[in-house]
């Protein structure tokens, strides 16, 4: 912390405070700390890549486990102090923005090239030299993955190659013992809402579900809305058909007068007048709703048990407590307006829907209120069921990374073979533009090289391989065959080529990565002073 003062002649001079609790790092000293950190980081994530990757089990201050192998999950719910370790959080965030899938690979590469960066360092070369170096290694790996890229139509009358890269999205998550059915069930959703001529996918309209209960295989896609709430009164009917719903953000209950004047009641006259006055005022909502057609009435607000009766009396079945964002769902799926006073509601204002049901699961009490045949049949569900919440929960996140990949497929829909082919394939044509360089930069190139090629052999490590002999086979048999699927075979099937096993991964996944990766690198190798409390350090 630092005070502007003056001596005695009027002459400013900076004065900083507690000096011996405070430690320096200057120049290539810094960046070696950041780099010691963000490789810190790296290195966590690292075993979670691949089909064969191993989960992380985190435990939150206030006890709630989860246990999974998203990158970007992992990441964010660990407890990182270091200021860079916060950038490597960042950068997994980023991807999984971005893209959605890719969140452990950008942060392994990016850990791999601060090691490269570490070793040219030490070799004395500058390090803005190497950062330049990698940015224009990065964009060399990136013609080189526009140059493998190969289009992938996208046919509504024939889904396959999009649940072929959906389920390589789902191959390294927990669900892969049913990949199949969830990555059809994620494309059939992102269909539902897409627009393919504007090549645009609206993720609002699709709504995840979930239900501890069941089998993951129990999992399904409505093609409307599920709630997580019952029937307000358990007389009123479970399944209603063609029917018009009043979506209503005010509760059926008396108007009270927004002032700070208290009404006293002295008498049992008054009272008796005052709930007559109540009764009326229900009474007279409850007809606005029915003379204006609805047949189910879905309320933002909750209601007391009178009113609850006299809707059961009056025959107008009532849903109470629907959150604001079901609410909206619930709208654009039926077509209907949201409705904020009883005074404004109208024919024209009710929603459609040609079924609306309540589900039950198993011997529990639970239910769900299904609402389907909707008038905009764009709006869709996805109802996950898993044995407990941990397993739902990566369940959850795991169906979001093939939502994700999907939508960015449909944007552009030019795919690259996964299995680390792609990334070896960037290696070699990297190494090769940095024989054909006189500068200072072939060293940074040839590192950019190096760390592409340590996605492979963490998936070969993980996959109980060889490492180094996986790599330098791959790596021969891309030369002499000229073949750019040739990617690691972690399932141990004997075939290496990603093709045969339709390993298959976005183009622009694959680009963030590298683009995302070396601009975090760039960053961190251009921080050459930091100040912090020993303690701290």
């Amino acid at each position: 912390m630092a005070e502007l003062c003056f001596d005695s002649y009027g002459n400013p001079f900076i004065l900083f405070k507690d000096q011996d609790k405070q430690k320096r790092l200057t120049g290539n000293d810094a960046i070696k700390s950041h780099i010691i950190a963000a490789r810190t980081v790296a290195n966590i994530v690292r075993t979670s890549l691949g089909p064969r990757g191993l989960d992380k089990i985190l435990v939150s201050p206030d006890g709630e486990v989860t246990v999974t192998n998203d990158g970007a999950t992992i990441l964010k719910q660990m407890d990182v102090d270091h200021e860079i370790g916060k950038l490597m959080v960042q950068l997994s965030q980023s991807q999984d923005d971005e893209i959605g899938d890719g969140t452990t690979g950008v942060v392994v590469l990016a850990g791999a090239l601060l090691e490269q960066a570490d070793a040219l360092i030490d070799r004395g070369i500058h390090p803005i030299r190497i950062a330049d170096g990698f940015e224009l290694a990065a964009q060399c790996a990136v013609q080189q993955l526009e140059a493998i890229a190969q289009p992938y139509p996208i046919k509504l009358d024939n889904l396959e190659p999009l649940i072929k890269v959906a389920m390589t999205t789902l191959g390294s998550k927990i669900v892969n013992k049913c990949h199949r059915q969830m990555a059809e069930i994620a494309v059939n959703a992102v269909l539902a809402v897409a627009d393919l001529e504007k090549r645009d996918v609206n993720f609002e309209l699709i709504k995840i579900e979930t239900k501890v209960g069941g089998k993951l295989e129990d999992t399904t896609l409505v093609k409307g809305v599920v709630i997580d709430k019952t029937m307000s009164h358990s007389q009123m009917p479970k399944t209603l058909k063609d029917v018009k719903l009043a979506i209503l953000t005010c509760p059926f209950e008396p108007p009270k007068p927004k002032t700070k004047h208290k009404l006293n009641v002295t008498s049992a006259d008054d009272y008796r007048e005052l709930r007559k006055y109540e009764q009326d005022k229900f009474q007279e909502m409850v007809k606005q709703v029915k003379d204006a057609g609805a047949t189910l009435a879905i309320c933002q607000w909750g209601f007391d048990d009178e009113a609850n009766h006299l809707l059961l009396q009056q025959e107008l079945p009532a849903v109470r407590w629907v959150g604001g964002p079901e609410i909206e769902l619930i709208a654009i799926a039926t077509g209907g307006r949201i409705v904020p006073r009883f005074e404004e509601l109208t024919a024209e204002k009710l929603g459609f829907a040609g079924l609306v049901r309540e589900m039950s699961f198993g011997t529990t009490k639970d239910k769900m209120l299904v609402i389907e045949e909707c008038k905009n049949s764009k709006a869709v569900t996805i109802l996950i069921r898993g044995g407990n919440q941990m397993l739902i929960a990566e369940a959850k996140r795991s169906i979001h990374d093939a939502l994700c990949i999907v939508r960015s497929l449909i944007k552009d829909s030019r795919i690259v073979y996964g299995g680390g082919a792609a990334e070896i394939s960037c290696s070699l044509a990297v190494a090769k533009e940095a024989d054909q360089l006189s500068s200072l930069e072939q060293y940074a190139f040839r590192g950019f090289a190096e760390a592409l090629e340590s996605i492979p052999l963490a998936l070969a490590e993980n996959s109980g391989l060889a490492p180094i002999e996986t790599l330098s086979e791959l790596k021969s048999r891309h030369i002499s065959e000229k073949c750019s699927s040739l990617g690691v075979d972690c399932m141990l099937t004997g075939n290496s080529d990603m093709k045969h096993h339709n390993v298959i991964e976005s183009l622009n996944s694959k680009k963030q990565q590298i683009l995302l990766a070396t601009q975090l690198v760039k960053m961190i190798l251009k921080i050459d002073d930091v100040r912090t409390s020993s303690e701290e350090f």
